[in-house]
């Protein structure tokens, strides 16, 4: 197990949440956004980003969806910077 299933797990369990919350290709989807925005809009903005994810999720929104909508942003926003 690496260190970022611990810390999952932990944190699940801290919060109540069931420990397979995240499966792997939401993880790596959320990994990859977090990159992308980090990269492509500011540094700071990629966690902030995640956290809009899951306020949206928390509301209902499909979360394959709320993931697509932002990476597809992502590359809006890469475009008006060149």
């Amino acid at each position: 197990m690496s260190t970022l299933d611990d810390w999952i797990g932990q944190a699940c369990a801290a919060l109540d949440l069931p420990a397979d919350l995240i499966p792997t290709d939401r993880r790596d989807a959320l990994l990859d956004l977090t990159r992308d925005v980090a990269h492509g809009v500011a540094r700071i903005a990629g966690p902030l980003t995640c956290y809009l994810v899951g306020v949206a999720v928390g509301r209902g929104a499909d979360p394959e969806q709320a993931l697509a909508t932002l990476t597809a942003l992502t590359g809006t926003v890469e475009q008006t910077k060149e």
